[in-house]
């Protein structure tokens, strides 16, 4: 009987926790809602004790989401757990997700705890959880570093003070396949009411074997998978949730094992996650990689002419990657537009799709062809420049083949009546020369540290998409991302709202 596995979503939790990324509320809440759409069975949404901001956007995607499992962390402290119930108190499906961790470093080094005291601790945190909700969580931080009976100890106390749900966490990428699916049996034959509950694994992908250790996990008694979209997470991230949902579908007939991941959604959900986090996909990436589906080899191009399966295990239609959906053009109507916005899972207000639909007739304009990718890219950038905290006014751009690039730009904070400021840089290349008169108008400095431009698809009359990324002078890192038809345009948004996301995260901090 095929064997079905649980997927939890925590690109808002861990994800975050990248060097760089910064949702705020509204981000956080329309990739809630495109999980959702995609079919991860729980989303854990943050840490609502850490910030007001935090847990007002746990509490909106409780509010808001209809079906799939919210989660909030919590430590094992009483006031983590009362945030936790109170930002999920209207959600349909609540859950809290308890962690401490186990392992002889973190409880020398960090906790300075016994193992009695951590029992303790456990016992005493999962009972006070159990009183405010039904499904309990409990993470032993460090699993895989934990001496392995301590870890069932540690496992049996969460279980009989109310535990649900046992995830078993990879923290530091430590372990391996074989190793880890070892340790996933050992657990089943040592905990008495293993079969109680449902257990999870949790893999960082330090040493790149994130995915194989999930699915080693999954073998050996796992049920349910916990990572991000694309992977991203701290340091090299946690295991790609689309690569997971994509093997295990790729080879049903050898794990007999299903999701409930709607896979045709798998495209826009990675480009959603990598627009609104500034994190590139590289083009190798599996699953969902420019050059996923490419092929260079005359042996291979031949080979996939004749027959696509003789070098293509997924198809791009699989994931979402339309190769022939129909391209809107500058003829299009309004209420074409509209569908096929919604087809992408954009509901767009009235001024919104005003808004939007002169932007595409811009574009049409530009581009014989509109593509489902220069949609999407234009719904995010045209909702970037209404949420950035500036407005670019104007930039004008003056340069020459022997000559000093020079920008003048002006811009002002996006409020009502806000004074326009401008200013006038030079620079090596027009680029640098933009970002100078920039920074001079900020009242905060940042050094740049990356710059990267991609096209959203093919040809010479692409859409730009540009990432930057910046630091503050304690090392925090700060990502914005632009889009226009005009490099250097998207390259003056980019940049303005890395600089908004600066301010906000220092005024937080606060």
């Amino acid at each position: 009987m095929t064997r079905k596995i649980q997927i939890l979503d925590t690109t808002l939790r861990d994800g975050e926790q990248t060097p760089g990324v910064n949702f705020n509320t509204a981000d956080k809440l329309e990739i809630a809602k495109q999980l959702e759409r995609w079919g991860v069975d729980a989303i854990e949404a943050g840490f609502p004790i850490t910030s007001p901001g935090d847990f007002e956007a746990v509490k909106a995607i409780a509010d808001t989401l209809k079906q799939t499992q919210v989660v909030g962390l919590a430590r094992c402290v009483k006031k983590d757990i009362d945030a936790v119930r109170d930002a999920l108190v209207n959600a349909v499906n609540p859950q809290i997700h308890v962690f401490l961790a186990t392992s002889p470093i973190h409880r020398q080094y960090k906790l300075q705890m016994s193992k009695e005291e951590v029992l303790a601790s456990i016992k005493e945190h999962v009972s006070y959880a159990k009183q405010y909700f039904d499904q309990v969580q409990f993470s032993p931080e460090d699993a895989t570093r934990t001496e392995w009976d301590f870890l069932v100890e540690a496992i049996n106390v969460a279980i009989d003070a109310g535990a649900t749900m046992i995830n078993v966490p990879d923290t530091t990428g430590y372990t391996n396949p074989s190793e880890f699916g070892r340790l996933f049996a050992y657990l089943k034959e040592n905990c008495p009411k293993f079969d109680q509950a449902i257990f999870a694994c949790h893999c960082h992908n330090d040493l790149g074997m994130a995915t194989a250790n999930s699915i080693a996990a999954l073998e050996n008694g796992a049920s349910r998978v916990e990572g991000s979209v694309n992977g991203i997470g701290e340091r090299a991230g946690n295991v790609a949730l689309e690569e997971v949902a994509t093997a295990l579908y790729i080879r049903r007939d050898y794990y007999d094992m299903e999701t409930n991941i709607n896979l045709s959604q798998t495209k826009i959900t990675s480009d959603l996650v990598s627009h609104l986090s500034g994190m590139f996909i590289p083009r190798n990436k599996p699953i969902i990689g420019d050059n996923a589906f490419a092929h260079e080899s005359g042996i291979h191009q031949d080979g996939v002419l004749k027959h696509a399966e003789t070098y293509e295990i997924i198809t791009p239609s699989l994931v979402g990657v339309e190769k022939n959906s129909l391209p809107l053009g500058k003829l299009s109507g309004r209420h074409a537009f509209d569908e096929r916005l919604k087809e992408l899972g954009y509901e767009l207000a009235k001024d919104e799709l005003n808004e939007a639909f002169t932007k595409f007739k811009v574009l049409a304009d530009k581009k014989k062809q509109v593509t489902n990718e220069d949609l999407v890219s234009l719904v995010l950038g045209r909702r970037d420049i209404r949420q950035s905290a500036y407005r670019l006014n104007t930039l004008q751009l003056m340069t020459a083949t022997h000559g000093i690039p020079t920008a003048v730009v002006e811009i002002c904070r996006n409020e009502e009546e806000a004074p326009i400021q401008q200013a006038t840089s030079i620079g090596e290349g027009p680029v640098e020369a933009i970002f100078n008169a920039i920074d001079s108008l900020m009242p905060v400095k940042a050094k740049l540290m990356e710059y990267r431009l991609d096209a959203v698809t093919e040809g010479i009359d692409a859409q730009a998409t540009v990432y930057t990324s910046i630091a503050d002078d304690q090392g925090n890192h700060y990502n914005g991302t632009g889009v226009d038809y005009d490099v250097i345009t998207a390259s003056a948004y980019a940049y303005l709202q890395a600089y908004g996301k600066f301010e906000a995260g220092r005024k937080g901090a606060q």
